[in-house]
């Protein structure tokens, strides 16, 4: 896979770093691929709403097939979803999520933007979507990727036309595209972008249609294709030694935080795109036609493409080496080119050409993986020209062109050069997403103008190595990375960050109380330099006491934790608040916390983020203390429930018979089980006879799509894809004498406020007469729903399916939710 991870290298021209990620060495084939991209002079992008939406089949054949450039603008990071590999939800599933994008990106060859939209969770229809965005920003944000972009060709993944049949963010972002189409060519629209990027026209936009939106296959085949385009997008690629169905496979298969794993695929594909807009002939499946691709769309190419064409007709696979000559002829009649847009992206893939070419190596690695604001630090550099060609290192700068060192060294052929020197950070801010360095809406993040739309945040410390090749003044920017030697992995790279001289954490982000009792709470504050030393003090609501006041840390080295114990009581009424740590040393203070984010597939990276921990004062009662849980697609809900007493076992699926389960005083089985556990397909039986013999089971959440069984339940039960997203909506008592909203505590409309993101989800739509309805609920003009939560007795015990959003609930410290869900367990105790 390795040829693929260069393709984005060689596409980019933002200044945004892909951090922590190895040097790339390409072959001779891979070269020669990456030729082909230089000499193709067109653009497309694919527009959705989310990580995940992008046709990767489709972005692999415009990239890899048709050596266009291309994009995919996800509108949102994908922050309202679940995480399928780890804990992380929210803003720092976010964070996952943009670089499984990026990953996504560097193994089918294109590039990722973004909007500021905050993905909030399910919408049903553009029109709430566009309410809780700001339509205005996001469309500012959609238009300054097209212009800045500047695509020929734009391919939306959903209809514009059809709201309320898909999730609201899907519509909104094909509308929006549509508007967009219009607007990016007047200058009296977002005036600003335009006096930045100049205005553009896309020559077209399509719609990537498929038999899904037709309803079958059949009513597709029957359909009138007049106005749609097939293209073949199966083809094989020698130079890659992959398919472009094996290419989407691998690049889909990065979106891991939602268990998108896919096989390669081989042979004949096709792709349907329905023409929307622009001009473009009937029948023609060439979407660049009638668009100078080549060297002659630009003033003055023709010569450039009269040095480039015969390098590619004849390539040498032996020695790319023997082509530096005429790329560098090629680089500086490109570098003075009068068109500013191909005059960047042209030079970008033209100096990656030259370096790969030449076997050029060079980094600079920092003896530490942090510094400080305006510290002093050792970076080693490392110099190599793995050729003949005269090459000479001159000097090496800071990017703002205050020399580090001069040296005017000749590299001489394969021989490293290596050197170190103390460097000075000028960073006066510490590193993380730049979109969370300022708290945003509930609809949208906050960004800095010259950051809207980047990926991530460019990397705080970079170094120029000004080199001379062959008297030609060749510059080479490269960000400063720290290094280091695993004994299993082996050569690992991770990214140079500043960060602060110390942050804090409080471990338990939601911490119940539910009696009067006072609780010791840890708060551990980690040390960004040696001799780390000052006081902490814990921030707390009215009403809560907190107890030391103010005590003192001393951290010899920097790296090291030392944890202290406060003591805090609640206030004998329910309450709710935040528990800040305030760190303090000498005259600076201190209010982060350092949260590291670590996986295979991704960049090590660490995110600040404000450190507190939400606490909460319930009234609660319960009845039982023994749950057994049974693992569905991952939730924090064993450590919610601990939290107010219960003693919780996970079960793990071969351990679930009758004689384990038959002393717990409830069983609760986790979101999604019955779709992502395939041993339950056998299990009904045995919780059948739990709950006929006296027990409680709580059923979460499943979808109805790929269930394992459809016998869920001891009666009749038919999931649908009815929710309730508005996690304001009014909540109607359908049995308000039922024991489960009455014992042992009185659930009323109070219990729920304050829900998050959503009512809940994939509630039931047809039950047997057995089951008792307890909730009535809807969204906005949208008819009542009566699945959310749902009660039948069976022998001795009682059966339960919920839709309601405990899994979000809980873990955010929902007072009600709490009240209810202990109500529910302590049926038949």
């Amino acid at each position: 896979m390795r040829n693929l991870f260069t393709v984005l290298l060689l596409l980019s021209i933002s200044t945004t770093a892909c951090f922590a990620q190895q040097p790339q060495k390409p072959t001779a084939s891979e070269i020669y691929h990456d030729l082909q991209q230089l000499n193709f002079l067109g653009s497309a992008m694919y527009i959705a709403a989310h990580p995940d939406d992008e046709n990767t089949r489709l972005i692999s054949y415009l990239a890899n097939d048709v050596h266009a450039r291309t994009a995919y603008l996800s509108l949102t990071r994908g922050d309202g979803g679940q995480n399928l590999v780890g804990p992380e939800i929210r803003e720092l599933l976010g964070v996952i999520r943009t670089q499984e994008l990026l990953a996504a990106r560097r193994t089918d060859g294109g590039q990722q933007f973004f909007t500021r939209a905050n993905d909030f969770g399910y919408s049903k229809t553009p029109d709430e979507t566009l309410d809780i965005w700001n339509k205005d920003e996001v469309l500012n944000d959609v238009v300054r990727a097209i212009r800045k972009f500047k695509p020929d060709v734009i391919i939306n993944r959903f209809d514009h036309r059809s709201p309320g049949s898909t999730h609201g963010h899907h519509t909104a972002s094909a509308m929006l595209s549509v508007e967009a189409f219009d607007l990016v060519n007047n200058p009296n629209s977002y005036p600003e972008t335009a006096n930045t990027f100049g205005t553009w026209q896309p020559k077209r936009l399509f719609f990537n249609t498929s038999w899904w939106f037709y309803g079958s296959q059949e009513k597709f085949e029957q359909a009138d294709k007049t106005n749609l385009v097939e293209v073949q997008t199966g083809n094989y690629y020698p130079s890659l030694g992959l398919s472009n169905g094996e290419i989407a496979s691998l690049s889909r298969s990065m979106h891991k935080s939602q268990g998108f794993g896919a096989t390669g695929t081989r042979g004949n594909q096709n792709e349907w795109l329905e023409f929307l807009k622009g001009d473009f002939s009937e029948g023609n499946s060439n979407l660049f036609e009638g668009i100078d691709t080549s060297w002659s769309r630009i003033e003055g190419g023709e010569t450039i493409g009269g040095i480039l064409y015969p390098l590619e007709d004849n390539f040498d696979f032996k020695d790319p080496s023997r082509m530096l000559r005429p790329l560098l002829q090629a680089y500086e009649l490109v570098k003075n080119i009068e068109d500013d847009h191909w005059c960047a992206i042209k030079t970008k893939q033209l100096e990656q050409l030259i370096i790969d070419c030449g076997g050029i190596f060079v980094e600079a690695i920092a003896q530490s993986n942090s510094i400080m604001p305006r510290e002093k630090y050792n970076v080693t550099f490392e110099a190599i020209s793995r050729n003949n060609f005269p090459i000479a290192l001159e000097s090496i700068t800071y990017p703002s062109g205050k020399t580090i060192v001069t040296e005017n060294k000749t590299l001489a052929p394969n021989e490293k050069y290596t050197l170190e020197a103390t460097l000075y950070s000028e960073n006066t801010t510490t590193s993380g997403p730049y979109w969370l360095r300022e708290k945003g809406s509930l609809g949208m993040y906050k960004a800095p103008n010259n950051r809207i739309g980047e990926p991530e945040t460019m990397a705080p410390e970079q170094v120029v190595f000004n080199l001379t090749l062959s008297g030609v003044k060749f510059p080479i920017k490269r960000n400063i990375v720290y290094k280091y030697n695993d004994p299993v992995k082996g050569e690992v790279y991770q990214p140079l960050e500043v960060l602060p001289e110390a942050t804090s954490s409080i471990p338990e982000k939601v911490i119940i109380f539910s009696s009067k009792d006072e609780q010791n709470i840890p708060v551990t504050i980690k040390a960004g330099r040696d001799n780390a030393n000052g006081t902490v003090q814990l921030n707390h609501p009215k009403g809560w006491e907190v107890k030391p006041a103010q005590p003192s840390f001393n951290i010899a080295k920097k790296g090291d934790e030392q944890t202290i114990m406060f003591t805090v009581t609640p206030p004998k009424e329910q309450s709710e608040g935040y528990l800040r740590p305030l760190v303090s040393m000498g005259d600076q203070f201190f209010d982060k916390e350092l949260v590291t984010i670590d996986y295979e597939h991704i960049p090590y990276q660490r995110v600040l983020l404000p450190s507190e921990a939400k606490v909460v004062r319930i009234d609660i009662e319960k009845e039982g203390e023994s749950i057994g849980y049974i693992e569905g697609a991952g939730d924090a809900i064993p450590e919610s429930l601990r939290q107010i007493g219960y003693r919780v076992t996970t079960i793990p699926p071969s351990n679930i018979t009758y004689q384990n389960l038959k002393d717990f005083d409830a069983v609760v089985v986790g979101i999604r089980a019955y779709n992502t556990v395939p041993e339950l397909a056998f299990k009904q039986p045995v919780f059948n006879k739990y709950v006929q013999e006296g027990g409680t089971l709580l059923l979460q959440y499943n979808t109805s799509h790929r269930l394992v069984t459809e016998d869920i339940a001891p009666y009749s039960l038919s999931l649908s894809r009815d929710r309730v997203t508005d996690e304001f909506s009014d909540v109607t008592f359908l049995a308000p004498e039922h024991p489960v909203l009455n014992e042992p505590n009185e659930i009323t409309q109070a219990d729920f406020t304050g829900w998050v993101q959503e009512r809940g989800l994939y509630f039931p739509n047809q039950w047997a007469p057995k089951f008792v309805p307890i909730l009535g609920m809807h969204d906005k003009d949208a008819p009542e729903t009566k699945g959310s939560l749902l009660v039948a007795e069976y022998g001795k015990g009682n059966y339960i399916y919920t839709g309601l959003s405990f899994f979000r609930e809980l873990p955010a410290g929902v007072a009600g939710a709490y009240r209810l869900f202990a109500n529910i367990l302590s049926l038949g105790n």
